[in-house]
């Protein structure tokens, strides 16, 4: 069995994914959304070149609690891929693709494993799409309208019919919509 790429990311009710500056102060780290559970349930990262500069390599202050430090732990446990098409070969924390990606990621999704987490930015998550690599959308929706931001979905130019598999709703307000692409 191959293993699947998994779209999990927090999203505004009008569907951004960001706020116009970047701003991510929207986003409800909700315990009941057991994030962790979900980091078990991968060992691999898909970045683009900016979403890695940014978080990629991210550590908490040290005044920041035990569990932020704990999943911050165990995001950096994960093999990471990183999308670019400036930076070049691997670091000790990551490996860089800069083109044939729907190779790569056939040959990834192959190898022995568990799922991989497709963790954006949106060319990225656009690119994927396009090129049908995205077996599942784990959105998790957050209670807030922003007006404006970075969409998740932009310049996706085929529609895209899906499953719903679950849905799952948090005392946040979040809730988190699964679906599955019609191909899995």
């Amino acid at each position: 069995m191959t293993r699947k790429i998994i779209l999990d990311l927090a999203v505004t009710l009008d569907g951004f994914i960001e706020g116009k500056n970047g701003e991510i102060d929207w986003c409800i780290m909700d315990p009941e959304m057991e994030f962790n559970q979900f980091l078990h349930q991968i060992d691999t990262i898909l970045y683009g070149r900016k979403s890695y500069d940014l978080w990629g390599q991210f550590h908490p202050e040290n005044e920041q609690a035990d569990s932020d430090k704990q999943f911050w732990e165990l995001v950096h446990s994960k093999k990471k891929y990183v999308f670019s098409r400036t930076r070049t070969g691997s670091d000790d924390q990551a490996i860089f693709i800069n083109d044939d990606i729907f190779e790569e990621i056939t040959k990834l999704k192959e190898k022995p494993g568990k799922d991989i987490w497709l963790y954006g930015g949106a060319s990225l998550i656009t690119t994927f799409i396009h090129l049908g690599l995205v077996d599942e959308f784990k959105l998790s929706v957050h209670p807030v309208v922003l007006g404006e931001g970075k969409p998740l979905f932009e310049g996706i130019k085929q529609r895209l019919n899906l499953k719903l598999a679950d849905t799952r709703t948090f005392s946040s307000g979040v809730v988190q919509l699964i679906y599955r692409s019609d191909g899995s």
